[in-house]
């Protein structure tokens, strides 16, 4: 697992996650722009979840929506920009592939537009067969 630099804290009890932290990023992220405060409470609180601190304050999360037996999805992950590049995504995304909840499932996916390259240091690869997957989206689920 990374190791954090000097000054973070790496947290993954439930009661310890921010919400309203959460939702002032998530709330303009390019995945979830507008998201209200009540659906970040409830996403998170359906989620295993683990964030990052410095100085008292939540500069960084991860969730995996999972039956904890078969199937996990890696969503809203993000690091603040001033916190970036000090390996806290990897830090967050190491802990969540030790979980031992999370161990021997079938498979975990993610969505992302701009993080290839962080995924795959981990084994993370395109979809081997695109034309398996579906989706039923809802862009304007948040307007």
């Amino acid at each position: 697992m990374s190791a954090l630099a000097e000054g973070y804290e790496l947290v993954s009890d439930q009661a310890a996650i921010d919400p309203v932290a959460a939702h002032a990023y998530l709330s303009t992220s390019y995945w979830s722009p507008g998201i209200p405060l009540e659906t970040v409470r409830r996403a998170l609180a359906g989620s295993l979840c683990v964030a990052v601190r410095h100085q008292g304050e939540q500069v960084a999360m991860a969730r995996v929506v999972t039956d904890r037996a078969t199937f996990a999805y890696l969503a809203d992950v993000y690091v603040l920009d001033a916190h970036r590049g000090r390996g806290l995504s990897k830090a967050m995304v190491a802990w969540l592939h030790a979980h031992p909840d999370l161990q021997g499932l079938r498979r975990w996916m993610l969505m992302t537009r701009d993080a290839h390259g962080l995924y795959a240091q981990f084994g993370w690869t395109p979809l081997a067969d695109p034309s398996l997957a579906m989706e039923r989206h809802n862009p304007a689920a948040y307007a």
